[in-house]
C-alpha cells in the first residue's frame, strides 16, 4: 500500500546519527511552493572520512557534538550567508562512528546566481571550522588524538572575515 501523503519538509539545519543524505539537503533549499522563484543553481559540499591524515593511516572517526548549541551554530552561519549572498542554506552535520568514506558534513546551498551558490557554500564549511560545537575523535594505526574543533568566538567580526579570506572570497 502507497503512502499518498505529502513527504515531510527536511529541516535546513540538522545535526544527527544517521547517515545524511544529499537528496535531504537539495530538497531544503529548493522552492517550497510553485509561486517561488526557484534557483538557477545549487552548489553542495560533502566532506567525507579520509583514510589519510597528517601522514597517518586512519581507521575511523568519532565525531562528538553539543546538539542544541550546533544547532544555533548552524543558524546563525546562516543567518551570516544569507545576509551576504542571495542564497538559501541547508547545513547537517553527523554524530558518533564514521568509517573510511562516509560522510561527516553536508552542505547545500542554492541561488539565482551561481557565483553566490559557490561562495556561500565555501563560506558555509569555513564558518563551522571555527564555531559549531562539533568535535573530531580520530582514531589511526598506533593511536587516536582529539582534532581541535570550533575555537573562535562567533561574535567575532576578524574570524567571520577570516573565514572569507580563507574561502578565497576576497
Amino acid at each position: 500500500m502507497s503512502d499518498n501523503r505529502p513527504a515531510m519538509p527536511t529541516a535546513p539545519y540538522a545535526i544527527t546519527t544517521d547517515r545524511l543524505s544529499l537528496d535531504d539537503l537539495i530538497q531544503a533549499v529548493t522552492m517550497e511552493s510553485s509561486d517561488e522563484v526557484g534557483p538557477g543553481g545549487i552548489t553542495t559540499f560533502v566532506g567525507v572520512v579520509r583514510n589519510e591524515n597528517a601522514g597517518r593511516r586512519v581507521l575511523r572517526l568519532e565525531y562528538e557534538g553539543y546538539e542544541p548549541l550546533a544547532l544555533r551554530a548552524f543558524e546563525r552561519i546562516g543567518t551570516e550567508t544569507t545576509d551576504r549572498w542571495d542564497v538559501r542554506v541547508a547545513l547537517h552535520h553527523r554524530l558518533g562512528t564514521l568509517q573510511i568514506g562516509e560522510a561527516s558534513v553536508m552542505i547545500a546551498t542554492a541561488s539565482p546566481h551561481r557565483a553566490d551558490a559557490f561562495a556561500a557554500c565555501r563560506y558555509v564549511i569555513e564558518r563551522v571550522k571555527q564555531i559549531a560545537p562539533v568535535w573530531k575523535h580520530e582514531f589511526f594505526e598506533g593511536g587516536d588524538v582529539w582534532i581541535e574543533g570550533a575555537t573562535a568566538d562567533p561574535d567575532d567580526d576578524a574570524a567571520r572575515q577570516d573565514a572569507v579570506r580563507v574561502a578565497g572570497l576576497e
